[in-house]
Formats: C-alpha cells, structure tokens, sequence
C-alpha cells in the first residue's frame, strides 16, 4: 500500500473515530439538559407536612483562613439547626481569627496543624475522627464560603436518612456585584454542571457527582471510604469512591446552597484551574475504573456515571467540536463527508443541549445580549486547557476570597 494511500485511511479512520466519540458526548449531555427541561423541580419544604425525625445531624464546616467569610455562612446555617442538631467547624492549618469568630458563634471548634497534609479531604477526616464518639446518624458538610438556603439542611439529612444514600444539594454560583458578560457566562456554565446534568440525570433515576458542598451522608455511608487525601476536586472523587462502594449520590434540587464568583483576575485563574484540571484528571482515572466496576457488579449506574463523566467541562466540548467540525469539512475536499456528517449532528445534539438549559435555567444569570461573550470565555479558557497537557495542576490551592 503506498505511503499516501495508508496516511489518508489512518487520518479518516482517526477523524471517523474522534467525531463519534464527539457525538457520544453530545448525546450525554443533550439527554441530561432535556431531561432537566422536561421536568419542574419541586418547590422547597416538602418534608415540612411530614413528621418531624429525631435525627442527629451535624453540620462539619471545614475552613482555612476564611476569617473574611466565615461569619455569613455560619449564621446563615445556624437559622436551619434544629435542637438536635450541632455544628462543628474544623480550622484547618488556620492563621487568622477564623476558629475564634466560630466560638463567638457557638460553633464547636476543632483545630488542625499540618503542613505537609495540606487540602479540603484532609479536613474532613480529621473532623469525621473527631465526630466518630458523637455517633451522628447524617453529617453535613458546607464549605465556609457559602450560603445555606431556607430549610436546606433539613432536606438533605431526612433524604440521606430515607434512603441511607449520601445527597448533593444544588450548588450555585452568583456573580459579583461588578460582574462582566464572562461572569455571567461563567455563572449559567456552572448552573449546567451543578443543577441542569444532575437534575436530568435524576429524573432518569441515575446517581449524579458530588460538587463540593451541601453534601449529606449517612454516618454508615461516609465510613466506608477514605477521604484523607489530597485531590484537588475531593467531591468528585468522593462521590465516586461512594458510588463504588455501593452508596450512590442522589440529587436534592430543592436544597440550595450558593456561592459568590471571586471577582480578582488571580483567584478566577486559581478556581478555573483547580476545577478544570481537576475534573480531567479524575475523568483519566475513574473512567476505566467506573467501567470495570459496572461488570464486576453487573451495575447499569455505574456505568451511566462513567458516561456522564466522559462529558468534559462545557468550553472543552465545544472547542473539540469547533476543532472536529473544522478538520471534518477540509476533509470534504478529498471527497470523504461521513467525519462532517457525525460532527453536524454532535453540534446539533450540542446546540439543543445549550439552548435548552438557557431558555427554562439560564435566562436569569445570562441575558440574551450577553450571549455574545460565549466566544470570548472560550478563548479565555483555551491557555488553561493547554496548560493541562503541560504542567497539571495537582497541588491544592485555596481560592483568595472577597472581602
């Protein structure tokens, strides 16, 4: 076979493949939005006609250096404690005032010293060791810089009871007050992640992926993994390690829990990179396991799960189907149109999925006009994708806060 005859099969072979593999994840995500948009997500307090249950919870604040924040998110969760209910906030490698504005709150005070084990697991497991004596039946973590919503914690501790199934509340981001268009992409790009996919996936009776606070575990449940680690997304890799131990997370849309954009150029860079790399590294890892898993325990969740996190952060999907549709139409030239054929109807799965979540989720944190900035948040994330293929961030690194 001549050199150039093998070339050209090899490149259309590889083309054929990779916008298949496109179409796959376009598929993914296109179900989950629909399913999401498809559906109401019930009003909050439905378990207030029920009877009240006599669980302890106990809410575990893990927090370092969050003296600027810490204040708001304890009061806001201290109005959702019932009388059997505690709060406890582990100061973690802290060097400002953040344990002693938690004691001036009533909080119980855990303190943490050490340098080398540095990160977010590391916290919780030092507090899940000290709460082993309380014997809770559902611990609750939330992040020191966020807000709870009205009877949030109430929903998530009676679910994570019902069912003995660890429970993800609605994790959502609001802009800052001198916000840009980018912000406002970047706030409905995360409402996709945090409440649209795992909403859909809900509604098709599938676990989602934990998301990093308002997080609800039966005390059966957290035992079972190890969370002293290092990871730099420990919540994905939590909920992960659950679903394969048998405890697969479910979704709780009518609690919420909000954070606030960091506005400082450094502390987006910081926070985008933490996630993004993050998640790429864990879906490198876990996916292979999630499928070996789901044979082993003739498990269909597991499986869908390793599905749903094939599906790459949402500006990584449509630069591979910008990239893809691209070299898919130069190809057309050489008189081969499969490649463009597959990557149109992935960009068409791509644009329902989008358009969709925008018109019932969206409208509210990203106006029409401002829909233009997509392409401009793209380009600002193509270095950071770059980056990862390079030097990939693997060290945790707390994102500066607002004062």
């Amino acid at each position: 076979m001549p050199i150039n005859e093998f070339l050209f099969k090899f490149a259309n072979t590889t083309l054929f493949v990779c916008t298949s593999v496109l179409l796959l994840l376009c598929f993914i995500l296109c179900v989950e939005c629909v399913a999401a948009c498809l559906s109401a997500i019930p009003n909050q307090g439905r378990y207030k006609q029920q009877k009240k249950q006599n669980k302890k919870v106990v809410v575990l604040v893990p927090a370092h250096n969050e003296e600027s924040v810490i204040h708001s998110t304890l009061l806001s969760i201290k109005k959702e404690l019932k009388q059997q209910h505690d709060l406890v906030v582990v100061a973690d490698n802290c060097t400002d005032k953040t344990a002693d504005i938690a004691r001036a709150l009533g909080a119980t005070v855990i303190e943490r010293h050490n340098a080398n084990l540095r990160g977010k697991g590391y916290a919780l497991d030092y507090g899940l060791r000290y709460l082993e004596s309380r014997s809770p039946d559902v611990v609750v973590f939330v992040d020191a810089d966020c807000e709870v919503s009205r009877g949030a914690i109430e929903e998530l501790s009676v679910l994570a009871t019902e069912t003995q199934r660890p429970v993800q509340a609605a994790y959502l981001m609001t802009k800052p007050k001198s916000s840009s268009p980018k912000e406002s992409v970047s706030t409905f790009a995360f409402k996709v992640k945090n409440l649209v996919r795992p909403y859909g996936l809900s509604q098709i009776k599938m676990p989602c992926l934990l998301t990093g606070t308002g997080m609800a575990f039966p005390m059966q449940a957290i035992s079972s993994v190890d969370l002293a680690n290092g990871s730099i997304v420990e919540d994905m890799k939590l909920g992960l390690d659950l679903s394969i131990a048998g405890y697969p997370p479910l979704f709780c849309p009518q609690a919420n829990v909000t954070g606030i954009l960091p506005s400082q150029k450094q502390a987006v860079k910081s926070q985008r990179t933490r996630w993004e790399h993050g998640h790429l590294q864990i879906l490198i890892t876990y996916v292979p396991k999630l499928l070996r898993q789901s044979l082993e325990q003739k498990r269909l969740d597991l499986f869908i799960s390793a599905l749903d996190l094939c599906v790459p952060p949402l500006s990584l999907l449509v630069i591979f189907w910008l990239f893809l549709m691209t070299s898919s139409f130069l190809v057309t030239f050489l008189g081969v149109w499969m490649p463009l054929n597959i990557a149109g109807t992935a960009g068409c799965f791509l644009i329902v999925a989008i358009i969709s979540a925008w018109n019932k989720f969206g409208r509210t944190d990203l106006p029409l006009v401002e829909l233009l900035a997509i392409p401009f948040y793209i380009l600002f994330k193509i270095p950071l994708y770059f980056r990862f293929l390079l030097q990939p961030e693997n060290t945790w690194v707390r994102t500066e806060r607002d004062s």
